[in-house]
């Protein structure tokens, strides 16, 4: 099982966030950089995998509404496939 930690610090930006996780998280070149987009590549090519969210204050106050949209996309995926989320505060 391969662990990923995201730093949440990071994503300034729904652009930049989006480019981020997908250096991040490895996704294919035809990530559409949207939460749709999201979804999809974390269940279908993130199943075998721990992600860890750290700083998540620093993403919800740059991100605003969108981290929590961001947070649900993460969550659900979790619960549709063998893919693990977890928030660290830290």
């Amino acid at each position: 099982m391969q662990l990923i930690t995201l730093d949440g610090a990071r994503m300034k930006s729904v652009r930049e966030t989006h480019l981020y996780l997908a250096a991040a998280l490895r996704f294919p070149v035809y990530y559409g950089r949207n939460l749709d987009a999201l979804h999809d590549c974390l269940t279908e090519f993130c199943g075998d995998m721990i992600v860890i969210l750290r700083h998540s204050g620093a993403m919800e106050q740059n991100l605003g509404d969108y981290a929590e949209r961001l947070l649900t996309v993460f969550t659900d995926a979790a619960e549709s496939s063998s893919l693990r989320f977890v928030i660290d505060p830290a």
